[in-house]
């Protein structure tokens, strides 16, 4: 375990009966309450203290009217990007919205026409293709190369696979749900074909703070491949307040981020929860060190899950992330179907994981499980799992 440790993640919370998704969504979305759920991405860990004294401070006041967007917000945002990611950015460059999803959804309406083509990178995080489709745009698949469970990206496919039509490339970056961070050399050689091709990257970089190895946010690496990005970020995965619902997009180039505006207000998803922006600031203001204790954790999650697998020899195998509390896991080497994997683990096992298809359609017989619990919660959840998949 961790010395010294300021942040207790072994502390177990019950989120039973909060209306939560993860746990009081089971009947909903499994049809099963008795399932233990490693799905979801959002932590059981309590969000740290320096948020919710924030949030209880403006509270005191008892008035929860209309916000505006403050400097110090926008500050916080900049300091954040230069003191983590070593990314400089201005606060002009910024624009806040209340969700990721719902600003990726505004952004294919904003950078392409009805019948154009968004590129995604599958296995994806369900959203990057649902929006295209929702949005009367084409999906065009590219896939990612799969080496014994480590994914690359295939840029001759990618190539291939580009037309007149092709407006947009979705990157998720670190990604989900493969958890790799993509080398510079690699985001250098995607931006080139984007910017030979004229397609605009959304780069969808919530991830980006729990990371294992250093990241790199694509429109950091020059100039050239910053006018040809608009980047989704958030504090909501991080510091596990996504349900505050509060996101920012951020672009080098103001006449993107000026289209991304018009949208954004269209659609009405410019105005930002009172709270949400009060959890944001503090965040990127007192948040460095509760990061570094969390991502320590859930490395050492990470590790005992790979470890406890292999010691029991369990055909569930996964290549270890490099970022993100999320496991890949691949079931192939049960030589079980699909749907004979997924019905175990609902029906025997008791374990809710997310599906691996719904990514897409190289997601068969892969599941996602989340390790942001404490770990006592893990080993109960993996010896579940071990007891029918051996």
């Amino acid at each position: 375990m961790i010395d010294n440790n300021e942040y207790n993640f072994e502390e177990k919370v019950d989120r039973k009966n909060t209306n939560c998704a993860k746990w009081d969504g089971l009947d909903k979305y499994f049809g099963y309450e008795d399932l233990n759920p490693l799905w979801v991405a959002d932590m059981d860990f309590k969000t740290p203290s320096f948020i919710n004294d924030a949030i209880i401070k403006a509270a005191n006041n008892s008035i929860y009217g209309y916000s505006i967007v403050s400097d110090e917000l926008l500050n916080s945002i900049v300091s954040w990007q230069k003191n983590q990611h070593n990314w400089e950015i201005n606060k002009e460059e910024i624009f806040m919205t209340n969700g990721v999803v719902p600003s990726y959804s505004a952004c294919i309406e904003a950078f392409s026409d009805i019948g154009d083509e968004v590129i995604v990178q599958t296995p994806i995080y369900p959203p990057l293709y649902k929006c295209v489709t929702q949005n009367n745009r084409k999906v065009v698949v590219n896939e990612l190369k799969n080496d014994n469970g480590y994914y690359s990206m295939d840029f001759e496919d990618l190539k291939s696979k580009i037309t007149n039509k092709t407006k947009i490339l979705a990157l998720c970056s670190p990604h989900n749900p493969v958890g790799r961070v993509w080398n510079k050399e690699e985001l250098k050689q995607l931006a080139q074909i984007c910017i030979d091709n004229n397609i605009i990257i959304i780069a969808d970089e919530i991830h980006s703070d729990i990371t294992f190895k250093k990241f790199t946010p694509i429109a950091s690496i020059n100039e050239e491949i910053a006018n040809q990005t608009l980047t989704l970020n958030s504090a909501g995965k991080t510091f596990n307040i996504a349900g505050l619902n509060t996101s920012y997009a951020i672009s080098k180039n103001l006449s993107i981020l000026g289209k991304f505006k018009k949208e954004a207000i269209k659609r009405e998803i410019n105005s930002v929860n009172f709270f949400g922006l009060i959890a944001t600031q503090a965040a990127y203001e007192n948040g460095a060190n509760f990061v570094k204790q969390l991502n320590e954790y859930l490395k050492l999650n990470i590790e005992f899950a790979k470890n406890y697998l292999e010691k029991n020899n369990s055909k569930i195998k996964f290549y270890i992330p490099e970022a993100t509390y999320l496991l890949w896991l691949d079931f192939k080497n049960t030589n079980l179907s699909h749907n004979e994997i997924k019905n175990k683990l609902l029906t025997k096992a008791k374990v809710a994981l997310n599906d691996g298809v719904s990514f897409g359609s190289n997601g068969n017989n892969h599941f996602r499980l989340n390790v942001a619990v404490n770990q006592n919660a893990l080993e109960i959840a993996l010896n579940q799992m071990l007891k029918e998949f051996k």
